[in-house]
This record gives structure tokens, sequence and C-alpha cells, in this order.
């Protein structure tokens, strides 16, 4: 028996659908970092969680360690017909496009990458806007005038952040240089501390006093390294402020917990269909953070400020560069 024949087999087992009766049954599958890396999955997962418990619906989670346990995850939940089948990341696109073709009676949805089939629903963000927002964030609070960024796999979705949070720093002080480093080309990146600690520690040797992470599970460790070195780090995806509380300047928040709920609760009430959803600003599928952790790093002139950027954002006053717009053929997958 191979390698692959041994996983799916696990999976099987792991979906088994004793123990419950006519409950919507949902599968989640998390990317690399799993539902505890205080990021990205935690998010999905946080959305998943408050389904089961508003909505009384059936949810199994499965955490892949490895790329190519995604379709034989995928292929386990459609054996056993779950209602929804998520898959949290763009890594997983691939599958899902050969999965779902497959088993056109199924519903699935993706979260950052557009899967054009019917059966599909894709939930994608406007990371460009809220990236822009906390570029300027932290242009305007960088004492230095050096930012840093880190990015965890380069792939056009993190390169979307980058893109954006350089222009809002110079937006905010066109003399700002941004640093901006990767941890890797593979989906290991993505929890990878000892790399991200030691990019953090170069950058800001060089100058840098607030680094953005967009690193799942590494982002801890840029964590880590700005709080010893007293400099100050930006968080994404979750709200990442109270974990070195004082030293997160603030986080970009992507509300993936919003976006699984609500594709969870339009499966509940049989109104799902499948196309795009977009999740951006004006909908609160991304913001930045402010509460009690890190309101004492900003005056009230800087919140001033902060909003009118916001409300621009919005109103189209201010457009963020959008990498996939302007790099269309390496990120039409997203």
């Amino acid at each position: 028996m191979n390698r692959l024949v041994l996983w799916c087999a696990l999976l099987v087992f792991l979906v088994s659908t004793s123990g419950y009766s006519d409950q919507k049954k949902i599968g989640l599958i998390l990317d690399r970092g799993g539902k505890d890396d205080k990021s990205f999955n935690s998010a999905a997962f946080r959305g998943a969680t408050e389904a089961k418990a508003k909505l009384g619906i059936y949810l199994k989670e499965i955490e892949a360690s490895d790329d190519t346990l995604f379709e034989p995850a995928m292929r386990s939940f459609a054996q056993k017909k779950f209602d929804l089948i998520i898959g949290v990341g763009v890594n997983q696109a691939e599958a899902m496009k050969k999965v779902a073709r497959e088993n056109p009676d199924l519903r699935f949805a993706i979260i950052d990458a557009v899967v054009d089939l019917p059966n599909v629903t894709s939930l994608i963000f406007d990371e460009h806007d809220g990236s822009y927002l906390v570029g300027y964030v932290a242009g305007l609070k960088s004492k230095t005038g050096v930012v840093g960024f880190v990015g965890g796999m380069k792939i056009p979705l993190i390169q979307r952040f980058e893109l954006a949070y350089t222009q809002g720093a110079k937006a905010a002080n066109p003399k700002t240089e941004v640093v901006v480093n990767y941890i890797g080309f593979t989906s290991e990146a993505w929890n990878n501390p000892t790399k991200a600690k030691e990019i953090a520690k170069n950058q800001y040797a060089k100058k840098a006093d607030v680094i953005f992470t967009a690193a799942g599970a590494s982002n801890n460790a840029v964590f880590d390294v700005a709080a010893d070195q007293k400099k100050l780090a930006i968080g994404v995806d979750s709200n990442q402020n109270w974990i070195k509380p004082g030293f997160i300047l603030t986080s970009m928040l992507k509300r993936l917990d919003t976006a699984v709920y609500a594709v969870i609760s339009e499966v509940a009430a049989g109104t799902l269909r499948g196309g795009t959803k977009v999740f951006g600003l004006k909908n609160d599928g991304v913001d930045w953070a402010l509460d009690e952790h890190n309101k004492s790093l900003f005056t009230t002139a800087d919140l001033a400020k902060i909003k009118t950027v916001k409300d621009q954002l919005i109103a189209k006053k201010i457009t963020a560069k959008d990498y996939y717009k302007l790099h269309a053929h390496t990120a039409s997958s997203k």
C-alpha cells in the first residue's frame, strides 16, 4: 500500500459520519500552520466553529500538514457527501478544481482563489486596500523612516500585500524606505519561525522600526523579535494585537471568520450559489485593528488621519495598487 493510499484511508476514517443525523455536514480543510496559527487558519476555523455553535451544523476539520493531502481530503469529504467542502488557501485551488468538477452535485468553497465552476463559491478579499491602510499606519508612526515587510511564501497573493503596503507607507511619508524579504517559495514558509526570526532581526538592524508580517504561523517569530528589541510589528488576518501588547502596532484584519460563517449560513439556508464573493473595507471584510492592546500607541490626530485615509479608500478617492491587476498573467489563479 503506497503513501497516498495510506493517507486516503486515514482521511476516510477521520471524516467518519457516525454521530450525526440530518445536520448539514461541513468539511473544512486548513492550510499549513493549522487552526492554532493565531492568523489565517485560526480565523477560518473561528468562523466555522461559530457556525457550529449558532447554526447546529456538523463540522469536521482537517489540518493538512502537506500540500499533497488537499486532494485526498476533499475526496474523503466528497465520498461522504458533505454539504459543503471548504478549502482554506490559494494552494488548494488546483485540487478543488479537479474534485469539484468530478462532483457537480456537491457544494465547495475556497478562500483566496477563484475557481470558476458553478458548484464552487470563491471567497476573496481586497487585501490591497487593507494593506495600503496599515502601510499608511506604519509610515505615519515610523520614527526612522524605514519600515519592513516579511512575506511568507512568495506568491502573487502575498505580493499583493507588499505592493499596497509600500504604497501606503510612502503616502504617509514619501521618503519612507521599505525593506522587503520573503521566507521562501514553498508552503513550508508559512511555518518557519527560524527563518522569520532571522529576517526580522536583519530588517530591524537596517533601521526598520515597524515590520508588517504576512507569513502565517511564522508571524509569531517576528513578534518575538519585535518585543525583544522594543520595536513594532504589524499582524495580519486575525487581530494579533494581544500576542505582544504594546509591540504590535496594529493588525491588518482579513475577516476569514466572517466569510466562512457567511458561506456556511447560506448552505444551512439552502441559498448558496456558485460565483465570487468579495470582502473589503466597505463590508468590514478587511480593516485595521484598534483595541485596548494598541490604542495607547496612537494620538487623536493619528486616528483622525487614519480614518480619513480609510474613508477615501472606501470612496475610491484613493486607489490602492493591485498586484493582481498589474500582473494579471502571473496572478490569474490568485
